[in-house]
């Protein structure tokens, strides 16, 4: 190549480039050995702000990548594990439903206790089942404990929908209360069933059940208190006896079940009349009203319309179809419920997790 102009900068030269910076350090100048080679500042990362890094800035927001999760069933999972992943056409709109209901029923629990009152003025509509199922779809989801009280006066049949481990009532565990001090000591008092849902019993003997009164449930609310996150009261059939005061003051919400039939809902919204005439409005204004379909078939009533009518009063109205397993009125078993049954447990669960969070 020709010879360079006198002055011109020479490649390789260490002295200045015209318009370059001086060499060495001049007055009111900052040198930087990375401008003078060339080379660009670090970048910033997110979570940096120009600040020493820490451990707080290896956050996972910024480390991992966002992956969705993979289809849980279908041909969508087929498709997904032959292709080792690399098809991934996402979750089912249905998949998307069972999450997001999954995770309401995992709702945190504010107060550190939250306590669910079970009612029906009318037998036989399906309240005991309405609990257990509730409770064992609470308990199969969450990681803390979640217990189901039989505060039936009149020989409450709470027992019969798990298998018993002990022959303890709730009689026993008020006796005995001053034994006890850890979890330990109180879940000798109780029944487990499968899907981690606890049971504590009352006595079979309606003479002894019928002596259980507000004080006795208050007592009994408080120990509880300390050792489960969510209790399940099922309670009688009446809104007069002593204990019932006892559970409808302790009471964070209430879950009002009731037959998709006429005498059903009038009895259903007598009970809510009787709550808003004695000071309970807040309990039916965050209320969820149940319609159990105890019969097979379809029913002649307007259901719409008995949805309405319940809507305009509480905080949901939801159907629970009639389901062959159920109506054997054994055990409850989550597994053997058919799949709108399960779904529409789901769906109850999640609507009475919400007010998990709610200040009481």
């Amino acid at each position: 190549p020709p010879p360079a102009a006198p002055g011109a900068h020479q490649p390789g030269q260490r002295g200045p480039a015209p318009g370059g910076p001086p060499s060495g350090p001049q007055p009111g100048f900052q040198y930087s050995a990375h401008f003078a080679e060339g080379v660009q500042p670090a970048q910033q990362y997110p979570g940096q702000g120009g600040h020493p890094e820490t451990a707080e800035d290896l956050r996972a927001e910024n480390l991992v990548s966002d992956k969705r999760p993979g289809p849980s069933k279908g041909w969508r999972k087929v498709l997904h594990s032959a292709t080792f992943g690399l098809i991934d056409v996402g979750e089912s709109a249905a998949e998307q439903r069972r999450r997001e209901l999954t995770e309401r029923a995992r709702t945190h629990v504010g107060g550190g206790h939250h306590r669910v009152a079970v009612l029906s003025l009318k037998g036989g509509v399906g309240k005991t089942t309405t609990t257990v199922a509730l409770g064992s779809m609470l308990a199969s989801l969450r990681g803390d404990r979640v217990l189901a009280v039989d505060a039936n006066p009149d020989r409450g049949t709470l027992s019969d929908k798990v298998r018993l481990e002990t022959a303890a009532t709730i009689r026993d565990l008020l006796n005995e209360r001053g034994s006890i001090s850890r979890y330990a000591d109180i879940r000798g008092f109780t029944s487990q069933a499968n899907s981690r849902l606890e049971i504590l019993a009352s006595d079979r003997d309606p003479a002894v059940s019928e002596a259980f009164s507000e004080d006795d449930y208050r007592e009994v609310s408080w120990l509880l208190e300390h050792y489960y996150s969510i209790c399940l009261t099922d309670c009688g059939t009446g809104l007069l006896h002593s204990a019932m005061r006892g559970v409808l003051g302790l009471a964070d919400q209430i879950v009002l079940v009731s037959s998709a039939s006429v005498d059903g809902a009038r009895s259903a919204s007598a009970t809510l009349d009787w709550l808003e005439a004695h000071r309970y409005g807040s309990l039916v204004r965050g209320a969820v009203v149940v319609l159990s379909m105890v019969r097979t078939g379809k029913s002649s009533v307007d259901l719409d319309r008995l949805e309405q009518h319940f809507a305009s009063r509480c905080r949901s109205v939801m159907q629970v179809p009639w389901d062959p397993h159920l109506e054997e009125g054994a055990e409850v078993d989550l597994d053997r419920l058919a799949p709108g049954t399960r779904d529409a447990y789901l769906q109850l669960a999640a609507t009475v997790g919400e007010a998990f969070a709610w200040p009481r």
